[in-house]
């Protein structure tokens, strides 16, 4: 087994998708203020629909945990999963009820969940991690780059994935994914390299889906 952790040779592997997600012109528009208010929401409301079922998926990384530390891990994360749906959601989403899951929200959901029904935590946590780490990574530095934030119009949630908190709360997920890893077999941290960056791509495909206003191709 090789001697570098898991989550630093995930991050390299994938380090082509995560340069086509910072060109993606969902997050530039964000950045510069550009991005209609119309697409914004329509992102909400599918970040929404994701966060509910994401928590399920940590909830099932705490179900399936043996460790107490990493079972209290998993049960906080999913509970701030949901509570950040509900915060940040709220201020943007006008009518939730009326949000209809889009294909790539159907599809990265489901991928998620069937890892969950599989059984493996190993690889189950290595698909649960890009979304902690992706955002946390675009977050810091959009909000670097961005500087003062107040007459931002974006500012809520660029200060949210920008905070040092979601930083910390990051690098113990990853904490967790290498312990994981180190005691997995080679089969098994291959499958955890297969969900993170499976992970990775629908993370991807989840701004570009909600800048195009994705909807499904039949009623």
């Amino acid at each position: 087994m090789s001697a570098r952790r898991f989550t630093d040779e995930a991050w390299e592997r994938t380090a082509e998708i995560r340069s086509r997600i910072d060109q993606l012109p969902f997050l530039r528009q964000l950045e510069d203020g550009s991005l209609s208010r119309e697409i914004f929401e329509n992102y909400m409301g599918q970040d929404a629909l994701y966060l509910t079922e994401y928590a399920r998926a940590l909830a099932a990384c705490a179900q399936q945990s043996t460790d107490p530390e990493h079972i209290i891990f998993w049960s906080r994360a999913a509970a701030g999963a949901i509570e950040e749906e509900r915060a940040l959601h709220a201020t943007h989403v006008v009518d939730f009820g009326a949000v209809e899951p889009s294909p790539t929200t159907v599809a990265y959901t489901s991928y998620e969940l069937a890892l969950a029904s599989a059984g493996s935590l190993p690889v189950l946590a290595g698909s649960v991690l890009p979304c902690f780490w992706i955002y946390d990574d675009v977050g810091t530095r959009l909000k670097a780059r961005i500087g003062s934030l107040p007459d931002h119009p974006y500012a809520d949630w660029i200060s949210a994935y920008g905070d040092p908190e979601f930083h910390e709360l990051t690098v113990s997920a990853r904490d967790v994914v290498d312990q994981l890893a180190a005691s997995a077999s080679e089969e098994t941290r291959a499958r955890m390299h297969q969900a993170f960056r499976r992970a990775s791509q629908y993370e991807w495909m989840f701004w570009d889906s909600a800048h195009r206003m994705e909807t499904w191709p039949v009623g």
